[in-house]
């Protein structure tokens, strides 16, 4: 009879390279929330895709959000093709409320809209997302900003805020009503970050003014605001990187490390990408279990590119400004179940 032991050395092999090259969660623009014990990831995709997790390593495909499309999408984005982009969970007084947007692509032919649900747990008695329609549309012509990339906070009154936009004149923020799913009446409307873009640019045209994806943390006082500058979705070509200010109050002034304005195009950097990972950015941050956490994409070089999840720590410098460690960026590695 053979020996087993060449055959136990190449399985315990397969099984070494199996677990090398565990598949990991692939995202675009991911938001993260916990309810009860568990973690939910949602990001850009076909209907909203979604992932559940008991440890933010392991994830759980859970399928999509949306069944079909949204009914008003087509009417706001004729070129809509079910891919809804770059979502933001929001929780407020028992209930869940997820802004996306639709769009086409590089157009500012776009809209914002907001479904709510009780739970998270798709496998809850009491699961059902109801859309409560568009918020917000942005109409080529009319309008110098981009109704996509929403974000919602509170300030220190409870009043909701929604910050969005992309390229463009860059940065908006509007005051929402007790809802959440209207914009207030009369309308408040902030520039609170923008770069600048050359007159000779078509109004219609997205223009080199690379800006978008704005998320707002409150923490030691202040509203942290996160964007990302540069390009994604370019494989090697990427320059997305993430960058950051700071006010003591919503609505701004938004200042870098060197007080400069980021309505005026200030902005400090964060984090950028390296030989390793490009593409880094269009993030969400949380504080979570007293953990403070940077949530976003990366596209991995040694993988033709491809988008994967990362979820970094973030930690606070004596001048109360968040810092992350680039080498996370290799250490962090996601399991798709």
């Amino acid at each position: 009879m053979q020996s087993p032991i060449p055959f136990i050395a190449c399985l315990a092999g397969l099984i070494l390279t199996t677990a090398a090259h565990a598949k990991q969660v692939s995202v675009h623009d991911p938001v993260l929330a916990k309810e009860g014990k568990t973690f939910y990831l949602f990001s850009t995709g076909p209907g909203i895709t979604f992932y559940s997790s008991p440890d933010m390593r392991n994830w759980k495909e859970e399928g999509r959000v949306f069944p079909g499309e949204p009914a008003w999408a087509k009417k706001a984005a004729p070129s809509f093709n079910d891919h809804i982009w770059a979502p933001d969970i929001y929780f407020h007084d028992g209930k869940y409320y997820l802004y996306y947007s639709v769009s086409g692509f590089g157009k500012n032919t776009s809209g914002i809209g907001v479904t709510t649900n009780a739970t998270l747990n798709p496998r809850a008695a009491n699961y059902k997302w109801q859309d409560q329609g568009m918020v917000l549309q942005s109409v080529p012509g009319r309008d110098n900003w981009n109704a996509i990339d929403p974000h919602i906070v509170d300030d220190a009154s409870g009043t909701p805020w929604m910050s969005f936009g992309s390229f463009w004149s860059g940065i908006k923020l509007v005051k929402l009503d007790a809802s959440r799913t209207r914009l207030a009446e009369p309308q408040a409307w902030h520039t609170i970050a923008q770069r600048t873009r050359p007159a000779s640019v078509p109004d219609d045209a997205a223009g080199p003014a690379e800006i978008e994806a704005p998320h707002i943390l409150k923490k030691n006082g202040y509203y942290y605001l996160f964007v990302s500058w540069g390009l994604c979705c370019k494989k090697e070509a990427s320059t997305y990187h993430v960058v950051m200010g700071r006010s003591a109050e919503v609505t701004g002034p938004y200042l870098d490390r060197s007080g400069k304005d980021m309505a005026q195009g200030g902005g400090s950097l964060l984090i950028g990408g390296n030989a390793q990972w490009k593409g880094v950015g269009h993030n969400s941050a949380y504080t979570i279990d007293g953990k403070d956490l940077l949530v976003m994409h990366a596209y991995e070089t040694a993988d033709n590119y491809l988008q994967k999840l990362k979820i970094l720590d973030m930690k606070w410098d004596k001048d109360g400004w968040p810092t992350v460690d680039p080498q996370d960026l290799d250490r962090y590695q996601s399991k798709q179940q």
